[in-house]
């Protein structure tokens, strides 16, 4: 009898070693790690509270994006009409080259609010000493020429980053984290990459929620900082709550 219990115990362990282990493959994409039993024994509870986290959070981004997806085509083909009234045929959407989670490369994908050849112009616009400085400041202008009558409305009510979904259903991103960053933007600004990049970006994240373009580019990093070191479901429900007010009455967004 005792045999049969110590056998079962050890079945119930090993079953948990590899739920577990699978856990570690699906979250982080890396190598199993091999784990002997007493090392098993001295897990902190917060490390399996952290992956019981994670689990979580990636549930909550897959049926937030599927909900997305809904309200998506509806949008994009209101704006798709309001373009083409204003003589404007080429596609709604935006396809830009961002860092994710561990430096990986992935296309973001937003509804277009600037002109076509908006990269085009932008070198232009920093050959001007005014445009330059505010663009070294804060990577974006208070009043982008660039932006178009109707990308401005989608821009002031955020729904320029609704087909964000897609790249959060793929995984690419997460409902909440650092905003994603283009090729060499944070080492433009000292940042650290070891905290930026150890989540997924996210369509909001504790920088947007707090201030957003009112301010500087040192601060925007050290809220997002903050989020990644104190991640967890409070900080993102206190996330999602402050996004929809600054959703709602527009502050920062521009």
């Amino acid at each position: 009898m005792l045999q049969l219990i110590d056998n079962a115990k050890l079945l119930a362990l090993s079953f948990f070693m590899i739920l577990l282990e699978l856990g570690v493959i699906f979250l982080n994409n890396s190598n199993v790690e091999v784990v002997t039993m007493d090392e098993m024994e001295t897990v902190k509870f917060f490390k399996l509270k952290m992956v019981i986290y994670r689990c979580i959070k990636r549930v909550f981004d897959i049926v937030m994006s599927l909900f997305g997806l809904v309200f998506l085509l509806p949008i994009a083909l209101v704006v798709k009409i309001c373009y083409m009234l204003n003589g404007d045929f080429k596609s709604v959407f935006y396809k830009h080259t961002r860092i994710g989670k561990n430096g990986k490369k992935f296309g973001l994908i937003k509804f277009r609010s600037m002109v076509c050849d908006a990269d085009e112009k932008l070198k232009e616009l920093l050959k001007n000493p005014k445009y330059k400085e505010e663009w070294d400041k804060y990577q974006k202008f208070s009043n982008d020429p660039r932006i178009t009558k109707i990308g401005r409305i989608l821009r002031k009510t955020s729904l320029d980053e609704i087909p964000q979904v897609i790249n959060i259903l793929k995984g690419d991103m997460s409902v909440i984290g650092p905003r994603p960053l283009v090729e060499g933007e944070l080492d433009a600004h000292n940042g650290n990459h070891k905290i930026y990049e150890a989540v997924r970006p996210g369509l909001t994240s504790w920088w947007a929620c707090n201030g957003r373009s009112d301010l500087e580019y040192s601060e925007r990093l050290n809220l997002e900082y903050y989020y990644v070191t104190h991640q967890g479901i409070k900080m993102d429900l206190r996330c999602i709550f402050k996004t929809i007010q600054v959703v709602l009455f527009g502050k920062g967004a521009k």
